[in-house]
């Protein structure tokens, strides 16, 4: 009866595609990643998340004395990461509850942060950021292809043959 409570309830959170739609791989309860491309695709949100910890630790954070402009810094580096996310195969809504988690978990963090306080402006700037990238990204098709593009060029380079050089006495 326990199992079958359980199911009934968590039955949606237990399955692998309510991460990922489906054919998507993902690391969920103990499984293994279906591919070495969807590892590499974590490794740059992992990384953009490990530098937002590292800055949001620090007492002082450089910024110019511009009113507002930390909120602008907050709803493009936490928009990059959603896009980030969403680009690993998760499904839009749980890349921006990701993201918006994460936002409140750094808001937190700075609370114990001599120097720095929480603003709750800042995680809504998160949130926001997230859902206006993982939108832009998800929605529209010519800006996704843009940010798929690979940066050495879509051509294949190909080889010359030998060298033929002129007026060379034969």
């Amino acid at each position: 009866m326990r199992a079958v409570v359980a199911s009934g309830i968590f039955g949606g959170f237990l399955r692998q595609d309510w991460l990922v739609g489906p054919g998507g791989s993902a690391n969920v309860a103990g499984r293994t990643m279906a591919s070495s491309r969807t590892a590499i695709l974590w490794l740059w949100p992992l990384t953009l998340a490990a530098l937002i910890f590292v800055a949001s630790g620090r007492g002082e954070v450089a910024a110019p004395d511009v009113v507002g402009i930390d909120k602008v810094g907050h709803f493009l580096v936490f928009g990059l990461l959603g896009t980030l996310v969403v680009r690993t195969g998760c499904r839009p809504w749980v890349a921006v509850l990701l993201v918006a988690g994460y936002g409140f978990a750094d808001e937190w963090r700075q609370s114990f942060t001599p120097g720095r306080m929480v603003e709750v402006a800042d995680w809504v700037a998160d949130t926001l950021g997230a859902l206006v990238a993982v939108n832009l990204y998800v929605r529209w098709s010519f800006y996704r292809r843009w940010l798929e593009t690979p940066l050495t060029g879509t051509q294949r380079r190909v080889e010359n043959g030998p060298a033929v050089v002129p007026n060379q006495p034969s």
